[in-house]
């Protein structure tokens, strides 16, 4: 059976990709003098976030995932990032290729909500492999990739931040129910206001008074 070994060499943005869209640069190396035909990968990321400290502002940001920090031995576990699929072409011995893992920006998406509660530095990833592979000298023979193959990845976060601010310059994005949208809509129309960032504004700019005349506890629940 042919061995597989896995090494991510770095991680960048794709700048030409639709949509935020991460590149994984995996280098692949086989059992010496076996021609593999193709491979049909599967790779999960996920984040491993027990593999790295954290400053006072992280940890608060990080409330809503783990828990208070004093919790987070019993809490932190590790949090699923993506799941893709990827045809390698043939090679013999080692080949390089790049893993394109699709993004997005939604903060109530739990890799999200981690990345952005992060400062500087990096996020510890893992990449868990397994697939199909094709190999042979004359025709094909046709082997799993072993489901314990695995490699580690620290993303540097200004990468994850690159990749957002190329989609979503200086924007965040909420996700609401659609009754919610479609009052706001309504409201929107009613006030024939040009944009969403107008709309958001002028409720704003409408509850200003009351959020001012509050008490304190008045304004948490406001």
């Amino acid at each position: 059976m042919t061995e597989f070994a896995f090494t991510c060499t770095g991680v960048r943005a794709d700048r030409y990709a639709a949509g935020p869209t991460l590149l994984f640069r995996l280098r692949i190396t086989a059992t010496p003098g076996i021609r593999v035909h193709a491979i049909a990968l599967r790779c999960q990321l996920r984040i491993e976030p027990t593999r790295r400290g954290y400053q006072p502002s992280e940890a608060e940001g990080l409330a809503d995932l783990f828990g208070e920090r004093r919790r987070w031995g019993s809490s932190m576990k590790p949090v699923q990032f993506a799941q893709v699929s990827l045809v390698v072409p043939g090679f013999t011995g080692e080949t390089e290729v790049d893993l394109p893992v699709p993004c997005s920006y939604d903060l109530e998406v739990a890799p999200n909500r981690y990345f952005h509660a992060l400062g500087q530095g990096e996020a510890p990833l893992l990449l868990l492999f397994s697939g199909t592979a094709f190999t042979g000298p004359r025709g094909f023979q046709v082997e799993p990739v072993p489901w314990d193959r695995e490699a580690e990845c620290r993303m540097p976060l200004e990468v994850w931040r690159e990749m957002i601010e190329q989609h979503f310059p200086g924007c965040g994005w909420l996700r609401l129910p659609r009754a919610t949208m479609d009052a706001l809509l309504a409201f929107r129309s009613r006030q024939a206001l040009p944009s969403w960032e107008a709309t958001v504004e002028a409720l704003l700019d409408a509850a200003a008074p009351a959020l001012v005349g509050a008490e304190p506890q008045e304004r948490t629940a406001l």
